[in-house]
């Protein structure tokens, strides 16, 4: 991006000791500009922010504020590297609409995502096999009809919704990925490769300044970001007390839309899904569901399951008695060892040899608690 005088001065406001995005904002719309916020005086100041903060904001810079502006402007200088301010052209219309919206955003990638429809998949950081299948399945079809996908970067269902929708093709969706983080870090480390692709193929977005290390308190402020950025949030997997319900409350009062995919009674990933059905979230089984509800017709959804596909291997189950006894047994809702050996007779040498077998055929799959679910 090309970098200017009045970029240091979004940037000095937004450093100032004291100053947060609401008390940013309503020097903005006092005084209009930074460069007439620093220009009014400490009188002018104060009668609208406390003494303290009418001070900060008459100070000059000091090394430390002065070191990070000049860092923040030598990466914004590169190729593919943006500071969005209110004021910017590009600053996401969406995000205008919300009550709380960023004074700054850092992006990396193609900025022109960020004034596409979207929308958010979110979900559990320990999300099971078929969780992470369904994100990475929905993703890839809303990405291929159009819609840019929406996510925060963390592992399991993040990840895997991110993982889809980089598959489409880069006129189709692609994803933006909302860190809690500055973008010149990657958090968790193990996405660094992830996040580097969606730099390239995508977006990563973040409120927060350079060198801002992983931070508990920031990540559910991020998640207002993520709703705010979308026509609606899919959660795929959630617990009852889970981060993506912060999400979906925070869509909700944004009016956006929320949906749920349902799963089994006994799995505690699935208490936070059914939690926000029984509050009215959209309950749905396939990417079409969403496209009907946001009456989306720019582009054909490739297929309308987005369930994904049971291997090849596995189209006819298996042809040997003993594994096919334990998938019946099994069922589709988490079961234990003792009681696959109360329902099919087996002896548990038997049961663990089975469970292994299937395991390895991507069957079957082993849920927190030691419990076992089919997948197919």
């Amino acid at each position: 991006m090309i970098v200017t005088d009045d970029l240091a001065l979004w940037l000095r406001l937004m450093l100032t000791d004291g100053i947060g995005p609401q008390t940013a904002r309503q020097l903005l719309s006092h005084f209009g500009l930074p460069d007439t916020i620093f220009s009014a005086g400490f009188a002018a100041l104060q009668k609208c922010v406390s003494e303290k903060l009418a001070y900060a904001l008459s100070a000059a810079p000091d090394e430390a504020m002065q070191e990070q502006i000049a860092l923040t402007l030598a990466w914004a200088g590169q190729a593919g590297n943006h500071v969005l301010t209110l004021a910017d052209a590009h600053y996401p219309p969406s995000l205008l609409s919300i009550s709380d919206p960023p004074p700054l955003l850092y992006a990396k990638g193609r900025i022109e995502l960020l004034s596409r429809p979207a929308m958010a998949i979110v979900g559990s950081r320990n999300a099971t096999v078929q969780g992470m299948q369904h994100a990475e399945r929905f993703a890839q079809l809303l990405s291929s009809a159009g819609l840019t996908v929406i996510s925060g970067l963390a592992l399991g269902i993040d990840a895997a919704a991110h993982a889809g929708a980089l598959t489409s093709t880069p006129e189709q969706g692609s994803t933006i990925a909302v860190t809690g983080t500055g973008l010149d870090l990657v958090y968790p480390a193990k996405h660094r490769a992830l996040a580097h692709k969606i730099a390239e193929e995508g977006c990563l977005l973040s409120e927060y300044p350079l060198k801002t290390p992983a931070i508990a308190a920031n990540f559910p402020r991020r998640n207002r970001i993520i709703s705010g950025l979308s026509l609606g949030v899919l959660v795929v997997e959630a617990a009852a007390q889970s981060g993506s319900l912060i999400t979906a409350r925070s869509a909700l009062e944004q009016g956006r839309d929320v949906f749920a995919i349902p799963g089994s009674i006994h799995s505690p990933l699935s208490k936070g899904c059914h939690l926000l059905i029984r509050q009215g979230a959209k309950l749905v089984e396939s990417a079409k569901d969403i496209m009907e509800e946001l009456r989306w017709t720019e582009s054909d959804l490739v297929t309308a399951d987005a369930a994904p596909a049971a291997p090849q291997q596995n189209a006819s189950r298996t042809a040997d008695p003993t594994l096919e006894k334990l998938l019946s047994a099994a069922g589709h809702d988490p079961v234990s060892v003792d009681q696959l050996a109360e329902r099919s007779g087996l002896n548990t040498a038997q049961i663990q040899a089975a469970l292994f077998t299937l395991e390895m055929q991507g069957q079957i799959e082993l849920m927190p608690g030691g419990q076992y679910r089919q997948l197919f």
